[in-house]
């Protein structure tokens, strides 16, 4: 299944986004930067990609890590994973955080997160004052699997 998502450049020097396979679900965004940078250990910078993007109504662009990268040089996006909303129409930007303790160097060029097209339903949020009960109940954070 394709979308069409319509991306402008904002420099010259942007890379469009590009997918690894034909079978890669997320497209790889680039570094669109002046010059290498160094993100020190627990820091988090801004990464300019140079593009925007018409995500179209009913999608989101979401922002997840590239799994080199964050396994290599320990970069992953600081929120975990960026959404990009269909209205939004500025410059795409990754906040990257060095989860390492080693400084890591990004290049104008590389490739620094990947972005998924993805449908998604908005809910009609409903007060009440009961639930219907679940096996489940109120057990949270590891509680599935007890005996």
């Amino acid at each position: 299944m394709k979308q069409q998502v319509n991306i402008k450049k904002l420099d010259d020097r942007a890379i469009i986004p590009t997918y690894g396979t034909a079978f890669s679900a997320g497209a790889d965004l680039y570094a669109c930067m002046d010059h290498a940078v160094t993100i020190a250990p627990g820091e988090t910078y801004l990464v300019h990609t140079g593009i925007s993007a018409a995500i179209p109504e009913g999608y989101a662009g979401l922002i997840y890590a590239r799994s080199g990268l964050a396994t290599k040089k320990g970069l992953a996006p600081a929120n975990k994973v960026g959404v990009i909303d269909a209205d939004y129409r500025g410059e795409i930007m990754v906040a990257l955080h060095n989860h390492s303790n080693q400084p890591a160097e990004i290049e104008n060029g590389e490739r620094i997160a990947q972005m998924v097209i993805t449908p998604f339903l908005t809910a009609e949020f409903v007060e009440t004052a009961e639930l219907d009960e679940t096996e489940r109940g109120a057990g949270g954070f590891g509680s599935t699997g007890r005996i």
